[in-house]
């Protein structure tokens, strides 16, 4: 059994191990000052972080696990978890501890104690433990444990200097070589033994002072996960996060393209004594363009609704959202971790798909990747919105913002709802036919509310989530440009290729409501769906290249002149929300599934749902006579 001794080796191993939302990758964050994403919920870790400490000239390479409540391989978590821990050849295993639920988190500590004496146990949250009255004593934890135990509070950055010391002290400074715990209790891998020594550990070191109100937290549980009122807060702080990103995103977003677009001219003045005129054009008229129009009302909504959405998560609801609609994806044999990947597809689709890796069952990760595009993501809004604003919200004050903004929330909150109900109705014929299969349980730990971490929220928005994704959408917007510009500009027999195609695409888009423009605006807006209504207006106006309209009511007028009526706008709502996804979500798809068969279905899926509901909608309309 190999112990803790003076090192003299270059570089210092260590595994960080614990329970899920424990503080794992706040304390690996700490130790290494890199930027992992820490989230107030559990399964955030699925993968091994891996970064490296310099202390006291002594090199430490730190690994982080992914958060499991066993070694017994149930989980993906676990079975990364449990082969790394089994065959470890670290030097130690950090492991960290909630001090609010000291007592579950020893049985992993026993565990690991099973397979090696050389850990080193980090209590972590200890501010937390004594706003509720508990008192953990790591000096008797250290003497029944036979470890080295420290208590801190990993997101104070004394704390995290305080850990490192006593890592380093443990690792090199002090011959810590200690009795064996394993060999005191050679039964150590029984559950029944694991269970009865955490208790009789726990009742030794932790002092816990009576409660006689209820806690912050459980008052907070009654409200947001409450019979009748859980369900009624999501939907009210689903429609505060709209509001706000209305009413902040839009004077960001017309400031964004004013300046870009001013930017126009200047670099077609630079790009024309170098190319040839139709090449500058090409470049300019067609994939800066569409570039510019993507990041303009792209990024400010993403500025908005990004921070708002990691505010919740860092506060602890999303685990919430979970608990609330887990009844509702059971029903549809699903599981209730996809509500926390629908929430994700709010901003963009292509991060909801890759945050399905929570989802341990691989049939049920499959539905919910499928699924994900069912609800309108970020870059869908603009249509939504025009559409809204024009058909369903003529009534609106025009000179309150705050009510206007107020106001296409709410109407914006109903076609969500629409896209979540559309989520459990495909999940439920997937699991009915090509997926069945029986929905698998799940321990989802509700984590207490903390007080968010307002800089690191903005950090991560910005650039893990808001930049991140921005990317990927220019890189989709750029080849975009290019292939709008080339159809409004190739002639045959005198008439532009969008044209002949919008042509050739509208007796079937009639059959939907629609017609062969907005059709093919959705087909050309796969890269990504910010373009569809100004590719409309291109087409219905005869442009040669993108154009954007001046005003709601100029563009009311432009439609009505295309033969728009409510039915139309209704076929429009439909199938924007009901359709294939962007060209992001699924290069995605088919990278978290390793799979084209896959991906082809995620295209399928929501647009033949689209197709059949659209139709549906429009014989009933012609059958009333209001088309």
């Amino acid at each position: 059994m190999l112990h803790f001794h003076q090192k003299t080796d270059s570089v210092c191993t260590i595994i960080l191990a614990g329970n899920p939302n424990v503080g794992k990758s706040t304390v690996f964050n700490g130790l290494t000052g890199m930027h992992q994403h820490t989230g107030n919920w559990s399964g955030k870790t699925v993968a091994l972080a891996t970064g490296r400490c310099k202390i006291k000239n002594h090199t430490y390479a730190l690994t982080d696990l992914p958060g499991c409540y066993s070694l017994h391989a149930c989980s993906t978590e676990e079975k990364i978890a449990g082969s790394c821990l089994m065959g470890n050849t670290a030097h130690a295993v950090l492991v960290i501890c909630d001090a609010v639920c000291l007592e579950r988190n020893l049985h992993l500590v026993l565990q690991i104690l099973a397979v090696t004496d050389n850990v080193i146990l980090c209590v972590n949250l200890m501010d937390q433990a004594a706003k509720k009255g508990i008192h953990i004593s790591c000096d008797i934890l250290e003497k029944e444990l036979h470890i080295p135990v420290i208590g801190i509070t990993a997101r104070r950055k004394r704390e995290i200097r305080r850990l490192k010391t006593f890592l380093n002290t443990c690792m090199y400074e002090k011959n810590t070589v200690r009795q064996s715990f394993s060999e005191q209790n050679p039964d150590l891998s029984t559950p029944e033994i694991q269970a009865r020594l955490a208790s009789s550990l726990y009742q030794k070191a932790v002092c816990r002072k009576k409660q006689h109100l209820p806690s912050f937290d459980q008052a907070l549980d009654t409200l947001f996960t409450g019979k009748y009122t859980g369900i009624f807060c999501m939907l009210l702080l689903l429609l505060g996060i709209f509001w706000i990103t209305l009413l902040g995103a839009n004077s960001i977003s017309q400031v964004l393209q004013d300046f870009l677009f001013r930017l126009e001219p200047v670099l077609y003045e630079k790009l024309s004594g170098l190319f040839p005129l139709k090449l500058c054009q090409l470049l300019v008229f067609g994939c800066y363009r569409v570039t510019a129009w993507v990041v303009s009302v792209m990024l400010p909504p993403m500025a908005v609704f990004f921070p708002l959405f990691t505010l919740l998560e860092d506060f602890g609801y999303l685990p919430r959202v979970a608990f609330n609609m887990d009844c509702c994806f059971s029903k549809c044999r699903a599981c209730g971790k996809q509500a926390l990947t629908m929430l994700m597809g709010f901003g963009c689709n292509a991060v909801g798909v890759t945050g399905c890796r929570i989802i341990d069952s691989p049939r049920e990760r499959l539905i919910a990747i499928l699924t994900n595009s069912f609800v309108p993501c970020n870059g869908r809004f603009p249509t939504l919105l025009a559409v809204l604003t024009i058909f369903f919200a003529t009534a609106l004050p025009s000179d309150s913002r705050i009510l206007h903004a107020l106001l296409l929330a709410v109407l914006l909150t109903c076609v969500i709802l629409f896209g979540v109900a559309m989520t459990f109705l495909a999940s439920r014929l997937l699991s009915a036919t090509i997926l069945k299969g029986v929905p698998s349980s799940f321990t989802l730990e509700l984590p207490p509310y903390r007080k968010p971490q307002i800089c690191s929220v903005l950090l991560h928005s910005i650039i893990n989530r808001t930049l991140l994704v921005l990317t990927r959408a220019i890189f989709a917007a750029f080849p975009a440009g290019l292939l709008i510009w080339l159809t409004a500009n190739i002639r045959i027999d005198q008439t532009t290729l969008l044209t002949l195609l919008s042509s050739f695409l509208d007796p079937f888009a009639r059959l939907l409501g629609l017609d062969g423009t907005i059709l093919l605006a959705f087909i050309l807006g796969i890269p990504a769906n910010e373009i569809v209504i100004p590719v409309m207006i291109m087409a219905y106006t005869a442009q040669s290249s993108l154009v954007d309209f001046q005003s709601l009511s100029s563009l009311h007028t432009l439609l009505t002149e295309q033969g728009w009526t409510f039915s139309t706008a209704v076929s429009m709502l439909i199938f924007s929300v009901l359709h294939w996804p962007c060209a992001t979500t699924l290069l995605t798809i088919k990278k978290e599934t390793h799979s084209l068969k896959w991906t082809a279905l995620a295209f399928l899926l929501p647009t033949c749902m689209g197709f059949l509901l659209c139709f549906l909608v429009t014989c009933f309309f012609r059958i009333l006579s209001l088309s």
